[in-house]
């Protein structure tokens, strides 16, 4: 199963929900080995396709805090998270995502990712319609690598610099705003892991200069492990100028690569609530996949619908066929019949009266049955017949309990024009004739 990990910008504060539009986005493509296959960016539209998708959701876009949550699950749950982060907000909370992830921490708290609903089923939608359909969402913090010795640490402090602050106004992406002065000091983008096991974290954008500053007074006196994001697809050259100009000391390396696969193994999925993954969901992307197998299928039940029509008229005009045919023989042979019901069972009576009336005895009478039975029974005895009871044209025959049946009597009645069966329960032969 393939896999497809996107870095996602962060949302600008300063364009509209109408004009929020996505760059370019790096990526990375593995193969179900999990070895890489693809990097690369592209616009969304043309990201290759794969099993699964994963997002890097930008820092700067969340909030990471923890706090006890009610014994509550399901949409319960989900309607009593604004009351528990609200004081920790400044937005409405109900205008916000809240996921929560699901390893608890030591004190029994929770740690929940907020960020604003609007962006996120914007970003989840975009996807959703360009045919990703497996997708999750981590926070870019929780990207971050933990160093071995920083394990050990009860309150970590990691910083990542993920690159520059680009604009993402549909105007600047074109082209049409000014460029920035030469000498203006460039901003970039901060995600931050803190706290237990580095379980909480936000994100900013800040001066390429201040970065140590604020990164050093946030951080207290705790220690301070900061990375710098290194081998982004397409961007190496603005990122290596950053870096220049940013001369923050001490920032250790960040290959993309290791920041996409600690997405892959990050279980914090943002997709929660109504952002969940759903096997089936009827949405537009859906109908616009399913419009030609449907269409098919509805022509191939058409198609058959017409078929087994003009085949049961086919049939129904035959049937009419011999049933005027059996009708016409029926009248022509016998003249004074008045009213036709069921002209083959009509013509038998006929014939039966016929033959009564001249002396022959009928297939079905019984002296006709019982003369071809005797013949059929070949070596059972005639006195091992403990009865013989006729009615509606059937001979029912019961053994005497000593005589012993060979399995050669029904064969031996289909030669005489007769069929039997026997009553698995009271062992009694029904006989009737096989014309």
């Amino acid at each position: 199963m393939s896999t497809l990990i996107v870095l996602l910008p962060p949302r600008d504060p300063a364009v509209r929900s109408e004009e929020w539009h996505l760059p370019e986005l790096p990526f990375l493509l593995l193969d179900k080995r999990n070895v890489t296959q693809r990097t690369g960016r592209a616009a969304l539209g043309l990201l290759p396709r794969a099993s699964a998708t994963v997002l890097i959701v930008a820092a700067r876009d969340l909030l990471l805090t923890a706090a006890p949550l009610p014994p509550l699950k399901g949409p319960r749950l989900r309607q009593a998270l604004p009351n528990v982060v609200e004081d920790q907000l400044i937005q409405d909370p109900h205008t916000c995502h809240i996921a929560v992830d699901p390893v608890a921490l030591a004190s029994g708290a929770r740690v929940m990712a907020v960020i604003d609903r609007g962006w996120f089923r914007f970003l989840m939608e975009a996807f959703a319609n360009s045919g990703h359909r497996n997708v999750k969402a981590v926070p870019a913090m929780r990207c971050l690598p933990l160093q071995e010795s920083g394990a050990d640490v009860p309150n970590p402090f990691v910083a990542g610099v993920l690159g520059e602050v680009v604009p993402t106004a549909p105007a600047l992406l074109v082209g049409e705003a000014m460029a920035p002065p030469p000498n203006a000091v460039p901003r970039v983008e901060i995600a931050i892991a803190r706290g237990e096991h580095a379980a909480l974290g936000e994100g900013l954008a800040i001066p390429a200069d201040a970065a140590t500053a604020t990164l050093g007074a946030l951080a207290g006196a705790q220690p301070m492990t900061l990375y710098t994001l290194r081998d982004v697809p397409g961007a190496e050259p603005r990122l290596s100028s950053v870096s220049g100009r940013a001369g923050i000391p001490g920032a250790e390396p960040l290959p993309f690569e290791v920041l996409a696969r600690n997405a892959l193994a990050n279980r914090f999925d943002l997709c929660q609530f109504e952002f969940a993954a759903q096997p089936w969901r009827l949405d537009r992307a859906t109908m616009r996949r399913l419009k030609v197998p449907v269409a098919l299928l509805a022509g191939a039940l058409i198609v058959s619908m017409i078929g087994i029509n003009i085949q049961w008229i086919q049939l129904s005009r035959q049937r009419d066929a011999i049933n005027a045919q059996m009708t016409e023989l029926l009248l022509n042979t016998f003249p004074k019949t008045t009213v036709v019901l069921d002209a083959p069972d009509q013509m038998a009576r006929q014939l039966d009266r016929l033959r009564l009336a001249s002396g022959q005895l009928s297939p079905t009478d019984f002296l006709s049955i019982a003369d071809a039975f005797a013949r059929a029974l070949g070596p059972i005895p005639v006195n091992g017949i403990a009865a013989l009871d006729y009615r509606d044209r059937k001979l029912d025959v019961t053994f005497k309990p000593e005589t012993k049946v060979d399995p050669g009597l029904q064969r031996r009645l289909i030669a005489n024009g007769l069929t039997g069966s026997i009553d698995s329960n009271t062992g009694k032969w029904s006989v009737r004739s096989g014309q």
